[in-house]
């Protein structure tokens, strides 16, 4: 049967499960109408565009 031959420290415990809690940074893309920085796929918050339409009226 298999059994560890001795207890695993805390340390070299902690060390393996470290990478599970990095934090990732949000994907930014730029807008093609205004140049602003949005998430993909998502409206643009300052100028109201989508895939080259106006889906959202925005007041100058």
């Amino acid at each position: 049967m298999a059994v560890p031959k001795g207890k695993l420290s805390s340390a070299r415990k902690n060390k393996r499960r470290s990478n599970v809690w990095k934090l990732q940074a949000p994907a930014l893309a730029k807008c093609p109408h205004c140049g602003e920085y949005t998430a993909p796929h998502r409206v643009c918050g300052s100028c109201g565009y989508y895939n080259g339409r106006a889906v959202v009226r925005k007041e100058a």
